[in-house]
């Protein structure tokens, strides 16, 4: 990792979240690979977009790479742009649009990285944002995974007309929007400046790991257990201050009460079968962000005879 003056910049590329504005032409993969070039760090992407799709991307720094498996999962946000092959009155293609929201079956194209199998995913908003003759521009809102291309061929056909996608960017990836996207000429140039002592632009870009679990239930523990999560212990009642409602097997963000993230955990049982002053394991840790020794040992170790 390249090794900056700034030590609070060197610990958020350890890990930390950049949010890429990804251009047409390269795959999001090489995207990601200039980005990591560029700060000279480990990076991990969360959602592939095709080469042709702008937007969105965000990238994983450093031991945040970690937590592929929750951004993965987040919902999506793009804006669309559809060809209709004839004339379609307004009303029908707002009405029909209307119709998608919902539970949708898609088949993946003969050019994705998946298994080809008929798949539900959900649409949760759909809007018709402008009509211009037979173009139609539309946010979707959706379930991780969905192809807004066969979307649109889909909506198409319903309205009689049949037509394809011909531009899409990504606006929203869980809790992180266009809004706090950079461009590589902008990372390009914040590392240039840092390495001339001037680092605050390069920290701004970089975004706390913690947003990556915004969306999760969290519990707070105390200080004394925090260290022991770190070596992987499992975590008893008695070790959390605070907690959200959460089912059983539910990935939870364990918290300290700076609002650090300590590790994503699998609920052993739901938050309603437990008290806070039980002894019983209640939280089993699946994915360690914070390094051990970063909190004071509480725990002791059995001295060995």
């Amino acid at each position: 990792m390249t090794e900056f003056i700034d030590p609070e910049l060197n610990s958020a590329l350890n890990c930390g979240v950049v949010v890429l504005d990804k251009p047409q032409g390269p795959s999001s993969h090489q995207a990601a690979a200039w980005a990591a070039e560029i700060l000279g760090v480990n990076t991990g992407q969360g959602g592939t977009l095709d080469p042709m799709v702008s937007g969105v991307l965000v990238l994983m720094l450093g031991r945040a790479v970690r937590l592929a498996p929750v951004l993965l999962n987040h919902r999506k946000e793009y804006v669309a742009l559809m060809r209709l092959h004839k004339n379609v009155p307004e009303e029908k293609i707002r009405t029909v649009a209307k119709e998608f929201i919902g539970r949708q079956y898609q088949r993946p194209p003969k050019m994705s990285a998946v298994k080809r199998q008929l798949r539900i995913r959900e649409i949760y908003d759909l809007e018709i944002l402008d009509i211009d003759g037979r173009l139609v521009l539309m946010r979707v809102e959706c379930e991780a995974g969905t192809y807004i291309r066969l979307l649109c061929r889909h909506i198409a056909l319903a309205m009689g007309s049949g037509g394809q996608m011909v531009e899409l960017r990504r606006t929203k990836s869980g809790p992180f929007t266009e809004d706090e996207c950079v461009t590589l000429h902008d990372l390009k140039d914040a590392v240039e400046y840092a390495k001339e002592g001037n680092s605050g632009p390069l920290k701004k870009m970089i975004l706390p790991v913690e947003r990556l679990a915004g969306s999760l239930p969290k519990v707070v523990i105390r200080d004394k257990a925090v260290d022991a999560i770190c070596h992987g212990a499992i975590l008893a009642a008695v070790g959390i201050l605070e907690k959200d409602n959460y089912k059983k097997n539910a990935r939870v963000a364990v918290m300290t009460q700076k609002d650090e993230l300590v590790c994503v955990g699998k609920a052993i049982v739901s938050s309603e079968d437990f008290a806070k002053s039980d002894t019983g394991f209640v939280i089993r840790p699946e994915i360690v962000i914070m390094e051990p020794g970063t909190y004071e040992k509480g725990w002791k170790t059995k001295k060995r005879d």
